[in-house]
């Protein structure tokens, strides 16, 4: 027992582990956590959580490090509040994850809040709450400069490089919604000097699953040269976009590799700019997507003429990901981990097709069994839904050997809550 111990104590940081026979998130028997909390769940592992943030911090050499994590990918309080405890500052893209921040104790000026097409109105609020401002559009700069030239900001900068593992993940492209265009600095600059705007960040996002760091390197420089025309700047955000893992022989990107590569180079930057800047970066998949896991419910097998369809208790209303991104996630038989591997296709009960996985090799499945997905944590629940009218899934934090529920799974009375019923007559 001591022996088995050791073992899950060792490999608490990694993914949900085989030990005699038996599959573990951090040291804690995934079918004990269904046996508890029912199915679907999502369940985060905090210890790699801990261990991405701590990975990434010490990749870079620089005076001034902050991380920002973006809280998109996850924003349930329980998790926000461990990255507060760990020193993380927040990136926010709407005023409710301003909000959700601010709850999670996360103080303002740790807070940056990157709009896209809100409403002056929204970004009122945001400017109320004392939280950093990052603007990418020429017409709201040109608001600011007219109503909150005291007010400093930060710019996002499209630098018209396509990257990113997906069409809809990838937006630093000439034709992206995101950012205000390198070949409008000229007007940027004017707008600043003729309306006293406090320009205090430069900011970039290019997209998402970067797997090749040269692309980073390019936009660095690009970001570089944009950011000596601006002489009072504090920081310089890079946004993030590094891939994990998502299958066993999977490429990630080289963090530590990247790091030593951007610090130097930034190291290099701030000499030429005559004053320390923090270096800045917004990951959110990679601190939160592998120490994420989603179990289901097996419902039923069903064969037809070519296909052995395994349907599960849960659907694209849970976890659209591999339907809007044709993302991959690994699935594992958590009941069966010693079957004879078989061939299954993994779908779902919503009314349309909801496919998880084609023609998998998943040990023998059987009505009943429980099917793990690994890199759950990020966009995940957060991309949710009750389409079909069925309930959102409870969400489990494990840490210290303890599983805790840090969101109840919902009801019939949650389906009808902010409902008003107007029954009328007809003719």
């Amino acid at each position: 027992m001591l022996y088995l111990y050791l073992i899950i104590l060792l490999n608490k940081n990694i993914r949900m582990d085989l030990i005699n026979n038996r599959y573990y998130i951090g040291s804690i028997d995934a079918l004990d956590i269904v046996n508890e909390f029912g199915s679907p769940v999502y369940i985060y592992n905090v210890e790699k959580i801990i261990s991405q943030y701590n990975k990434m911090k010490n990749a870079f050499n620089v005076p001034k490090l902050k991380i920002n994590y973006a809280g998109k990918a996850l924003t349930n309080l329980s998790i926000l509040k461990v990255f507060n405890k760990l020193g993380s500052g927040f990136d926010a893209v709407s005023i409710q994850e301003v909000k959700l921040a601010l709850d999670a104790g996360f103080r303002p000026e740790d807070i940056l809040y990157t709009p896209n097409s809100v409403s002056i109105k929204e970004i009122e609020k945001a400017i109320s709450y004392g939280v950093k401002i990052n603007i990418d559009n020429i017409e709201i700069l040109e608001y600011f400069g007219t109503f909150h030239n005291s007010v400093p900001i930060c710019i996002r900068i499209n630098p018209h490089i396509l990257a990113g593992g997906n069409s809809n993940i990838s937006v630093g492209h000439i034709d992206s919604k995101f950012g205000i265009s390198i070949h409008q600095i000229p007007l940027v600059k004017r707008l600043v000097e003729t309306l006293k705007i406090n320009i205090n960040g430069i900011h970039m996002h290019t997209g998402s699953d970067i797997l090749d760091i040269d692309v980073f390197m390019q936009a660095a420089d690009i970001l570089f040269n944009i950011a000596m025309e601006f002489p009072n700047l504090n920081y310089i955000d890079f946004g993030s976009g590094f891939k994990v893992k998502y299958k066993p022989d999977d490429y990630e990107t080289d963090i530590e590799l990247f790091g030593s590569e951007m610090s130097a180079k930034f190291n290099e930057f701030t000499k030429i700019y005559g004053k320390e800047l923090i270096l800045m970066f917004e990951p959110g998949k990679f601190m939160v997507s592998e120490a994420g896991f989603f179990l289901v419910k097996v419902n039923a097998i069903k064969q037809t003429t070519s296909t052995v369809f395994a349907s599960i208790d849960s659907g694209f209303n849970h976890l659209i990901r591999p339907m809007f991104y044709n993302s991959y996630h690994n699935i594992i038989n958590v009941s069966n981990p010693t079957g004879r591997p078989k061939i299954y296709t993994v779908v779902g009960y919503i009314c349309e097709t909801d496919t998880f996985g084609w023609n998998r090799k998943i040990n023998e499945i059987h009505t009943g069994d429980i099917l793990g997905f690994y890199n759950a944590g990020a966009y995940g629940f957060m991309m949710s839904s009750n389409y079909n009218s069925r309930y959102k899934p409870a969400e489990v934090m494990i840490y210290n050997g303890e599983a805790k529920l840090i969101r109840k799974r919902e009801v019939y009375d949650d389906i009808l809550r902010n409902q008003i019923i107007v029954d009328i007559d007809i003719a």
